[in-house]
């Protein structure tokens, strides 16, 4: 493998602006906050209440086992009710229409959550939808003519010609041209990309425009399998399947409810044994608040909303079970360059060689670089004349510009006699060999020194004007800096239990310094494509769950076979189908946010299930007490919380019941407060704020709801 020095440089890096991650430290606070903006809006509210009511429909609430209990529950308290009116026990009718009231609010409010939730996807998909648009194509057959199609009766393998100001009219690759694309629409970024054809900047998306140029698209996806399509259905949550963890996770809800119904069911035997025989609408209220109502009715939106913390960050998920596996990835793969370093290494530093000054070193680089459009080019230029006021104004009109190729490894300047070339060390030392000079020893050993420093070493060679033999000038040190906070955020991973190893072209030597510098725990030097893949096999063999990013079509290996494949909205085709993510910023940072994410969504559902149970023991002192203190006053001791009457501890924890639900749903949509702490101090952390919390919370609800009711003589 060859350094980073025998990459040529994507057309993107000339032209896309800089943007930058932002870290906010210390460590103690989030590191990546939630996008401004208001939790919902006016339209999403009212959507939401619609759609509360139209989860009524028991098809949609036996999905969810918690919730059609207390759907049962809710429709056979109201019979009850009725039938109290009916009778003309207008004291147990009105206990019974305060029961039946609550239930009902408890299980719209469980469906308000999961509308509201879903209502912020369908808000996003109708803004991606407006800006699909019904395009026409302008096909290229077999003989060469154009003809003009729907965009709706496209093929696989259709070749478009797109001009300047036209709509792409479906995903595909770039075949012939090169063009500037503007994929605002898409990603909500104003720069306009580089898509040419070749290379890993081939693939474009429907319903992109093209800002300048012609290119022909091969397509690649059939109408209404677009990535836009496929976008628009992920964020209504229309193909949202449940997680593993969810699924598990529902099926102890409904074994806890069937252990709790079984329990309500038998109590009634014993109660008329004790001669305390209770109403079946008491039943039910107990019931429905011993099961686990409330994260059996934030569960679903707690998932939604994880999916929403993506989207609202730029990065498509193909399913739940990414988003989830990104929580408990304990194996972080990532780029060195454009991650882990700005990626744009600057000229630092010329070091001659004996017999050459250091004016014939900085002449012969700012030389071969005034047509070197990269990065590093520019950089020479400029860091040789800083300094040198005779350079400046000097052009390239004379000579011809020796182009860098792979093959080569160098780049220079053919003017008559006088040849310049810069490039890699030994590409330049053997190009001054083959021109019968001699590469001193002293050359590899300042190479060497550079490469120490974590810099890439190019080195600068020319033939003298007047003829001879070549000779080497001396090197330009070329430094890549690690990004500012990027050692801060490697230690709060390595917190969490995540091992971090930087992937790179690089030679060892050079990747060892950047990785000490930036504190990742391993790096892969001079990394091919079957490295990454055995990397990650190694990491799984060991029982890793491994996430890495990706934009090439080599990449659709590793991509694949990672837990979480994260790629890049500017690559390939190819890499967008392997990976599990698209991040439509192609900013491969983001992985770290991901993660972030991941491990939000997890906790999120963790503290509010601990919540939720916590929470049922306070309502087993406010209801069963109630219950029987008439016929057992020993019980009368178990009203710790001192509560007026039976029922109105009852309806006290129903209303609480209800109540706790809605004043989760802000929770469960922004997730909770994520700090990157190890495992077993996030665990005393739940058990702290959540498991406490749900215990005394309750105690203090009812007691207010309790004292409330007194007061107003509802009962």
């Amino acid at each position: 493998m060859h350094d980073d020095t025998s990459e040529p440089v994507p057309r993107d890096v000339i032209t896309a602006p800089e943007r930058e991650p932002v870290f906010i430290y210390p460590p103690d606070e989030e590191a990546f906050p939630e996008p401004k903006g208001s939790l919902v809006s006016g339209p999403i509210l009212r959507q939401a209440l619609i759609g509360s009511v139209r989860k009524l429909d028991p098809r949609v609430q036996f999905r969810n086992p918690v919730m059609f209990v207390v759907l049962v529950g809710s429709a056979l308290a109201t019979v009850l009710f009725t039938a109290s009116l009916v009778q003309g026990d207008t004291a147990r009718a009105g206990f019974g229409a305060l029961l039946t009231v609550f239930l009902w609010a408890t299980l719209l409010f469980a469906n308000f959550a999961e509308a509201l939730a879903e209502g912020r996807g369908k808000a996003q998909a109708a803004a991606l939808r407006a800006t699909r648009r019904d395009t026409e194509a302008r096909v290229r057959t077999p003989g060469g003519e154009l003809v003009t199609v729907a965009g709706t009766d496209l093929k696989v393998g259709d070749e478009c010609v797109v001009a300047a100001g036209q709509v792409i009219p479906g995903d595909g690759d770039v075949v012939e041209g090169i063009a500037t694309v503007d994929e605002s629409a898409i990603t909500g970024e104003s720069a306009p990309v580089i898509r040419e054809s070749g290379g890993d900047r081939s693939a474009v998306t429907g319903g992109t425009t093209v800002l300048s140029d012609e290119i022909v698209v091969r397509i690649t996806t059939p109408p209404g399998e677009t990535f836009l399509d496929r976008m628009i259905a992920l964020v209504e949550g229309a193909e949202r399947k449940k997680t593993p963890n969810e699924i598990a996770l529902n099926i102890l809800l409904g074994g806890l409810t069937i252990v709790f119904l079984v329990a309500v069911v038998t109590l009634q035997p014993l109660a008329v044994y004790s001669q305390a025989r209770q109403d079946t609408i008491v039943l039910i209220a107990l019931l429905v608040c011993l099961i686990p109502t409330t994260i059996g009715a934030l569960l679903s939106a707690i998932g939604i909303a994880g999916m929403d913390r993506l989207v609202r960050r730029n990065v498509m998920a193909t399913s739940g079970r990414a988003v989830e596996a990104s929580g408990d990835v304990t194996t972080l793969l990532l780029d060195k360059t454009g991650t882990i370093t700005h990626g744009n290494r600057q000229a630092s530093e010329f070091l001659t060689l004996p017999g050459v000054s250091d004016g014939e070193l900085a002449e012969a680089a700012h030389r071969s670089s005034l047509s070197d459009g990269t990065p590093e080019g520019r950089s020479i230029v400029d860091f040789a004349m800083a300094g040198r006021p005779y350079l400046n104004g000097r052009t390239a009109d004379r000579g011809v510009m020796v182009p860098f190729t792979a093959e080569s490894r160098m780049s220079g300047l053919d003017d008559g006699a006088h040849l310049i070339r810069k490039g890699a060390v030994d590409a330049v030392a053997r190009w001054v060999r083959e021109n019968g000079g001699e590469a001193p020893d002293r050359l590899f050993s300042l190479a060497e020194k550079i490469s120490d420093q974590g810099g890439t070493p190019l080195a600068v060679a020319e033939v003298p004007e007047g003829g001879g033999p070549a000779r080497a000038l001396g090197l330009v040190h070329l430094k890549d800096t690690v990004k500012p906070g990027m050692r801060e955020r490697f230690e709060q991973l390595r917190t969490m239990g995540i091992r971090t190893v930087m992937v790179t072209g690089d030679n060892p030597r050079t990747a060892a310094v950047i990785a000490k510098e930036a504190g990742v725990d391993d790096f892969l030097a001079q990394a091919a494509p079957e490295d990454k893949l055995a990397l990650i096999r190694r990491e799984q063999a060991g029982g890793a769950l491994v996430a890495m990013t990706g934009d090439g079509t080599n990449d659709a290996p590793a991509l694949a076979q990672a837990d979480v494949g994260v790629a890049m909205n500017t690559g390939t085709q190819a890499a967008r189908e392997a990976g599990n993510m698209v991040d439509l910023d192609s900013d491969p940072t983001k992985l770290i946010e991901i993660v972030h994410i991941g491990k939000q969504l997890l906790i999120t559902r963790g503290a509010l299930t601990t919540f939720s149970i916590a929470n049922d023991v306070a309502k087993y002192f406010a209801i069963l007490p109630a219950m029987f203190a008439a016929s057992l006053p020993g019980l009368e001791r178990m009203n710790i919380m001192g509560l007026a009457s039976a029922e109105s501890a009852i309806l006290s924890a129903v209303v609480f019941n209800a109540l706790v639900i809605v004043a989760l749903v802000p929770l469960a949509l922004r997730g909770v407060a994520f700090r990157a702490r190890s495992a077993s101090a996030m665990l005393r952390r739940n058990l702290l704020v959540y498991g406490v919390g749900g215990l005394i919370a309750p105690f203090v609800g009812i007691k207010l709801i309790d004292m409330l009711i007194s007061a107003l003589g509802v009962l």
